[in-house]
Order: C-alpha cells, then structure tokens, then sequence
C-alpha cells in the first residue's frame, strides 16, 4: 500500500491548516493511500537543526541522527512515497515547528560534495499548504510570493516534485468582537468563510488524491 505522510504544522490542530491538510490526507485515502498524520505542536519537544553534522558521517549519510519528538517523523517520511505538508503564514515565513522540520528535512540530504549534491535518492512528490490572514493577491507586492518559490525549490531539489496551494483571507477567529480588531470586517471574514472555504478543502482533497494517482 502507498504510504503518505500528513504533517499540520500549525500550533491549532481543528482549524484553517490542520482542515485542510487532513483533507488533502482523505483525498489520499480515497485513491488507496495509507496515511499517517502528525501535528508537530502535539509532539515531544524538538528542535531545528543543530549543527552537529552527524548526517555528513559514514553510516549515517543523509539520516539526522539527533533523537527527538521528530525523530519519528523523519523516519516516516523516509519511507513514504508522498508528503503533505500545511503551515499558517506568520510575520511573512512558516511557523516555528515547520521550520524546525525543514531545517532537518533538507539539511540531512546535504552532502556538501559535487557528486553527489544530496544524499536523498527517494525523491517523492510534496503537498505544500500555506494559509494566511493575507489575501493571496497580495502576496506578490509584499514578497511573500518569493517567500513561497524559496520553499519549493528547496523542498522540490531534496525532498521532491513540490506543488504549492495557498488559502488566503482565512478567518482567523469565532469572534472578532472580543479582540477589538479594527481593521477587519468580521462580517465579511465569515461570510468569504462560509462561501469559499469549502472550496479550499475540496481543492486540497483533489490535490490529495492526485498525488497518489502519480506515485
């Protein structure tokens, strides 16, 4: 059975992300994929990369050898013939935890030599979710549009084939009212909730299921 990994690397495990990435996860299901879903704010504590350069060592090429809540991940994801990924978009990057994951996804493949230039040979198409309070049409006057292409490169040169999906102007919050936000229009923010959302998660589930078609 092929085998999917679904990352939500959102602190908040039932909203805009996490709904979304689960969704991409059943559209992999419904094409005959075994799933397996983290939420990286629910693992025990880990870190980014720390430079120890374990990975660079004979026996150890291409495998982060520091031991930790993403210990398991890293293992599954070597094993997996796709990966679905999804972050908010905080101050213009991806969270902490997503970051974290990334510094060690890429940086084990790393070989440092000309030949080869990355240790990973398991190259396996990627699902790259962002959400955002940002409208998507904006993303390119504030440069989070080059934000976006740095991530698919990298992830598309070590990890894999690498497709993008953003969800912008998500609803932040149930209740606008409490936090004194001037700047929204709560009305507005749930009704574009109610009547496009639904569209984002059947686009994830199309993009779920597509992936699997391809492996």
């Amino acid at each position: 059975m092929k085998k999917i990994i679904a990352i939500n690397a959102s602190p908040r495990i039932t909203w805009n992300t996490a709904s979304l990435v689960r969704e991409a996860a059943k559209g992999a299901e419904s094409e005959g994929a075994e799933v397996s879903f983290f939420d990286l704010y629910k693992l025990e504590k880990f870190t980014g990369c720390i430079s120890c350069f374990g990975c660079k060592l004979p026996g150890h090429f291409g495998v982060c050898v520091c031991k930790d809540g993403l210990t398991e991940v890293l293992d599954v994801i070597r094993n997996a013939v796709g990966l679905i990924i999804g972050t908010p978009n905080y101050l213009g990057d991806v969270s902490a935890a997503f970051r974290a994951l990334y510094e060690r996804l890429i940086f084990q493949s790393l070989s440092y030599k000309t030949e080869p230039g990355s240790y990973n040979a398991h190259l396996i198409p990627v699902l790259f979710i962002m959400t955002s309070n940002c409208a998507e049409e904006f993303y390119d006057k504030i440069g989070y549009d080059k934000m976006l292409e740095n991530y698919k490169n990298t992830l598309g040169r070590m990890v894999g084939p690498t497709k993008v999906m953003v969800c912008g102007d998500t609803l932040q919050v149930d209740d606008y009212g409490k936090y004194n936000w001037t700047m929204f229009d709560p009305e507005a923010k749930r009704a574009r909730h109610e009547a496009v959302f639904p569209e984002e998660l059947k686009k994830a589930f199309q993009l779920g299921a597509e992936m699997v078609k391809t492996v």
